[in-house]
């Protein structure tokens, strides 16, 4: 009995110094999800035919672009939209001190006017022709586009078009939707306000004809938003956001140490992506920000290859 005792011993301590069998767990990748509101959906075209869109990429959905509920410090009465073409946000002021919020995309048009004016007219998937002078001056790239090109995904403007007056007068300032929804939060070549087709429609629901509509300037930009900076990729970001992280004990040291009081001359933020990858939708234009910001042609790499490219997203209703 003691030695049937000695023997159960020993295997089980033979047991112990042996290997342990390791437990893997294996990690599966969740996709990453879209926002509800940023799903495809299918619309209903000029001539009653469906219109699928597609749903916006997770990688376009950045804090400042997504469509967002934010506290609002402006003195608009609700209702009011306000456009800052500088920090790339579009409001739409709500009670109680808040605003929706959307990312734009800006293009030359979208700086060409400033202050005050009213909707006047709404078109869902309008069509567009550009201006006499546009393709007078430009006839190689416009001249195609004279009779104009009726509502459609193969339109520049999108699902929806919020036409700007001031009185009776066009101010041919549009706040529309977009064929290239990688552009939203960027500067680009052409066009006035581009919203994702999904926030134009949102918008154009929410409002009637007659909207009051405020057109920030850039020193009314800075006073509300404070100072932009443009990122490597083409978006801005508050500067004081954009700024690294400063460790508080090297800033101790620093302050122990004595410094030259001649300030070196900061340097501009790039406007620029990895080399090898290029825009071909969205020709930066020299949007004034924060920072000097060279402009440059910028690409995403997750654009779809092989579909229409309007030359330009300028908005003049179709005759």
């Amino acid at each position: 009995m003691r030695l049937a005792s000695l023997f159960a011993a020993l295997a089980l301590g033979l047991a112990a110094c042996g290997p342990s069998q390791e437990t893997t767990t294996t990690t599966t990748q969740q996709p990453v999800q879209i926002p509800e509101i940023y799903q495809a959906r299918t619309d209903t075209g000029p001539n009653g035919e469906p219109i699928p869109i597609a749903a916006v990429r997770a990688a376009y959905l950045n804090d400042r672009n997504t469509r967002q509920l934010v506290p609002y410090n402006g003195t608009e009465s609700p209702g009011t939209i306000v456009v800052d073409p500088y920090a790339r946000v579009l409001y739409h002021v709500q009670p109680g001190g808040q605003a929706m919020r959307y990312g734009v995309a800006v293009g030359r048009a979208g700086l060409t006017f400033e202050g005050r004016a009213t909707i006047a007219r709404k078109a869902s998937w309008p069509s567009w022709r550009p201006t006499d002078n546009m393709i007078r001056t430009e006839p190689q790239l416009y001249e195609q586009f004279a009779g104009g090109l009726p509502g459609g995904m193969q339109n520049p403007l999108g699902s929806r078009a919020l036409y700007l007056y001031q009185g009776s007068v066009d101010t041919y300032y549009r706040i529309h939707g977009t064929l290239d929804p990688s552009s939203i939060g960027k500067a680009t070549s052409a066009g006035c306000i581009r919203m994702f087709n999904q926030d134009v429609m949102d918008l154009f629901e929410q409002i009637p004809n007659g909207t009051e509509v405020i057109v920030r300037s850039q020193a009314e930009s800075v006073r509300m938003e404070g100072p932009m900076q443009e990122t490597p990729e083409g978006y801005v970001l508050p500067a004081a956001a954009a700024e690294p992280a400063v460790d508080p004990a090297a800033t101790a040291q620093v302050a122990t140490t004595p410094v030259q009081t001649a300030m070196a001359a900061p340097v501009p933020v790039e406007s620029a992506v990895p080399a090898g990858i290029t825009d071909p939708y969205a020709a930066m234009t020299a949007v004034p920000t924060a920072t000097s910001v060279q402009p440059m042609l910028v690409d995403d790499p997750f654009a779809t290859a092989g579909g229409f490219v309007s030359p330009v997203e300028s908005a003049v209703p179709a005759r």
